[in-house]
C-alpha cells in the first residue's frame, strides 16, 4: 500500500559539516562529499548507516554509508528517517529530481527546505524492506564484481613488477644484467620508444549537438575516465557526427587521458591514465588518444606498461597548463622504456590476458546489472510494478 506525502514528513535533511584539510587526522571514518566518500578521518559525526546526497556541486547522486562517518558541508544528510528503511530511502532519493529545485547560480544548489517540499510516495515499512533487498541485491552483485576485478588487476600488476620491474622474469638466473641509457636492465632487453611500437591518434573534436542518446557511436570521453573499472559502451553517449577510422576504438584497445579532470577540486582523471574499451567500439574525444599497438605481442604488454611501470607520473612533468594540465601526443610518442625479448612479452601476455578478458566479462555483467537495476528502480519506487513480481534477491545472485 502507498500513500502520498511530502518528503519532509517521511524524512528529514540535514546539512553537513566543516572539515578543512588542516583539521582531518589519520582514521578509518568516511569523509563523504558530494561525489561519495573521499577521504578519511579519526572522528565521526553521524552514525551509520546513513544516507547522503549532494547539497552543491554534484546534485542528485544519493550515497548509502553503512558504518560511521562525516558528510560534509557540500552535503545533505538523512538525520531522522522516522522509521524508515534506510536502504529503501537511499533508492527514493536516487528517483526524486534535484535540478529542478536547483538555485539559479554559477554553481548548481539545493535548499533542503525545497526538498522537503517534494511529493513522494511512501509504501509501509515492509513493503519499503522488500523492495530495498531487491534492488540492493544487484548492488551487492555489482559491488562482488567490482571487487573480483580489483584483485585482479592486482594480480597482474604484481606479476608486471615482479617481471618488469624487479627483473624476476621466468629464466631470470641465466641472464646477465647488463647497462643501457635507461640503466641496468637483462642482457637483450632493448630501449625503444612508444612510436616503436604503438600509433598515438588524436581524438575527435565535437559539439554538443553532435552528441544523443541514440544512434552513432559511443562517445568515449574524459567522464569514462572518472568511472571504476574500464570504458563501457553501454550507457554513453552516442557520437552521431562525421569521424575519421583513426578516432574509433574497438574492444581490447587502449585509450588515454592527455588532460586533467576534476570534480570538486579533486582530480578523478589523470594524464597519462590508460584504459581499454571494453566493447565494440567507440569514437575518441579530443581530451584523450588512441594507442593502437604496431603488433598483438606488444598490445597487453604496452597496457601493463602504461598502467604499472610510473609511466603516468614520467609524463605528466611534460604536461602543461595553469589549472589543467594537458599533455601534447607528441610527448607520448617520445617516451622511452625497456622492451623485453618477443618471447617473454608473449609469455606474459598468454598470461595476463585471460584476466583482463575476465575483467572485461564481470565489467559487462555490471553495465547488465546497473541496466536492470536502473529499470527497476522508479517502476519499484513509485509503485508501478508489484514488487511479488521480482524474483527473490536469492534467484537474483544465483
Amino acid at each position: 500500500m502507498f500513500s502520498e506525502c511530502l518528503l519532509g514528513d517521511f524524512l528529514t535533511l540535514k546539512r553537513g559539516y566543516d572539515l578543512p584539510n588542516q583539521d582531518r587526522k589519520v582514521g578509518m571514518v568516511p569523509i563523504v562529499s558530494s561525489s561519495g566518500v573521499t577521504g578519511t578521518h579519526s572522528e565521526a559525526k553521524v552514525k551509520g548507516p546513513g544516507v547522503v546526497t549532494g547539497r552543491y556541486g554534484t546534485l542528485g547522486e544519493v550515497h548509502y554509508i553503512a558504518e560511521d562517518f562525516w558528510p560534509l558541508n557540500t552535503t545533505l544528510y538523512v538525520c531522522d528517517f522516522k522509521g524508515n528503511d534506510v536502504r529503501f530511502v537511499a533508492y527514493l532519493l536516487k528517483t526524486l529530481d534535484f535540478a529542478s529545485r536547483s538555485a539559479a547560480a554559477a554553481v548548481p544548489g539545493v535548499n533542503r527546505n525545497d526538498l522537503h517540499r517534494l511529493p513522494v510516495k511512501c509504501p509501509e515499512i515492509d513493503e519499503q524492506r522488500r523492495i530495498a533487498s531487491i534492488l540492493s541485491a544487484y548492488d551487492d552483485l555489482i559491488e562482488n564484481n567490482t571487487r573480483r576485478i580489483a584483485i585482479l588487476e592486482e594480480m597482474a600488476r604484481r606479476i608486471y613488477e615482479e617481471w618488469f620491474v624487479r627483473f624476476r622474469f621466468p629464466g631470470h638466473e641465466d641472464v646477465r644484467i647488463v647497462e643501457s641509457e635507461l640503466g641496468l636492465v637483462p642482457d637483450g632487453w632493448i630501449p625503444r620508444s612508444v612510436a616503436n611500437v604503438a600509433i598515438v591518434h588524436r581524438g575527435r573534436s565535437y559539439k554538443s549537438i553532435e552528441l544523443a542518446d541514440e544512434g552513432g557511436r559511443p562517445f568515449i570521453n574524459l567522464k569514462c575516465m572518472a568511472r571504476d573499472g574500464g570504458y563501457r559502451a553501454s550507457g554513453l553517449k552516442r557520437y552521431t557526427g562525421v569521424f575519421k577510422d583513426s578516432q574509433t576504438v574497438r574492444a581490447g584497445e587502449m585509450v588515454m587521458a592527455i588532460t586533467d579532470m576534476t570534480q570538486e577540486r579533486r582530480i578523478v582523471a589523470r594524464v597519462g591514465r590508460v584504459s581499454r574499451l571494453d566493447a565494440d567500439f567507440g569514437v575518441v574525444s579530443m581530451d584523450l588518444v588512441r594507442l593502437a599497438a604496431r603488433s598483438k605481442m606488444h598490445e597487453v604488454y604496452l597496457y601493463a606498461m602504461f598502467r604499472w611501470s610510473g609511466f603516468a607520473d614520467e609524463v605528466k612533468q611534460h604536461a602543461n597548463g595553469a589549472n589543467v594540465l594537458h599533455l601534447l601526443p607528441a610527448r607520448i610518442e617520445e617516451y622511452r622504456f625497456i622492451c623485453p625479448p618477443a618471447e617473454l612479452m608473449t609469455c606474459f601476455g598468454e598470461l595476463i590476458a585471460p584476466m583482463l578478458s575476465t575483467c572485461d566479462v564481470l565489467e559487462q555483467k555490471n553495465v547488465n546489472l546497473h541496466t536492470t537495476r536502473d529499470l527497476l528502480l522508479p517502476k519499484l519506487i513509485s509503485g508501478e510494478l508489484d514488487v511479488s513480481a521480482i524474483p527473490a534477491p536469492e534467484s537474483i545472485a544465483a
